[in-house]
Order: structure tokens, then sequence, then C-alpha cells
């Protein structure tokens, strides 16, 4: 993300909301930094946060100089990034999920079952796609259940896979 030395994306556009330009945007991550006063930068510009509405479908979000729906619809699917320095620090035994890709995956052996190549985000919960060369991509949910622990020092994490049903 040009313009940010250390870019985490904190939400996405998913469609206008209205005639006034107001957007619904999906939360990554809890969606706390998705308020009033905040300045993401949003399809190459720095665009205040007017106004915040918390909705069972996702935020809805008023920006400085996205005043139509056709601004807002010009900007659906795109991202909404801060500076990792204009985040709130993360209370003890939580992670921004963009700090995990990278991190080398273990069970609970300690043998090495891959890398977190990406997450996405499931109805229920963040997913974990551990990579390795020789292997499928291995999904992982991201509960408490299925990574006991992350050590972010360390660069790694202990996964329990979920069960193969066709196994």
């Amino acid at each position: 993300m040009e313009g940010l030395p250390d870019p985490v994306a904190i939400g996405v556009v998913v469609a206008p909301h209205g005639v006034r330009g107001t957007l619904r945007v999906r939360a990554l991550g809890s969606g706390n930094h998705l308020r009033e006063g905040k300045a993401p930068i949003l399809a190459g510009h720095r665009r205040r946060i007017t106004a915040v509405r918390n909705t069972p479908k996702g935020f809805l979000l008023d920006l400085a100089g996205v005043e139509s729906r056709a601004e807002a619809d010009a900007l659906r699917g795109a991202e909404l990034f801060l500076d990792r320095t204009e985040l709130d620090a993360p209370e003890a035994d939580e992670f921004y999920v963009a700090d995990l890709v990278g991190l080398t995956a273990v069970d609970d052996s300690g043998t090495i079952v891959g890398t977190v190549a990406e997450t996405f985000e499931s109805p229920a919960h963040e997913v974990l796609v551990i990579r390795e060369e020789a292997s499928p991509d291995l999904l992982v949910p991201f509960t408490l259940e299925h990574v006991p622990e992350v050590d972010l020092e360390a660069a790694r994490l202990i996964v329990r896979p979920p069960e193969d049903p066709a196994r």
C-alpha cells in the first residue's frame, strides 16, 4: 500500500448503502478501527470517517469526499488501510490476522505442518491457509480448539486441523 510503511487492511467495501455515499463495509478483524475520526486510506486517498453504524450485515460508514451512491459504488471491493502505528495495541492473547501470515505451523508433537500462506474470513471465524509444498493446502479454523497456541516471537503456532470426514 503506497504511502504507508506498514499497511494493515481493516475493512473491505462490500456495497453502497442508500443514495448519499454511505458504504457497507465488512470489517477485517473486530472492526474497532472503523470509528469516527479515523482516516484510513481507501483507493489511494486518506478519507476521514465522519459517521459509523454497526449493523448485522456489517458497518455503515460515511467518509469525507464520498457523497453519492455512484462514488460509493465505484469503491466496491476496495480495502481500507491504516498504518500499523495507527492501530490500537492488541490485548494479551489477541493478534492481528495479518501477523499470522508467514508463521510456521506445527502440530502438537512439534512436527512442521507448513506455513500460514494466507487467511480468509468465513461466516463463523477466520480460516488459516497452511501451505506445504508437497501437500494440498490445509484449512484450519482460527479458533482456540484448532490453534491453541500462537507465539509471534518464535514465529510459530500450533495447529490441530479438523478431522477429515472423508477418511
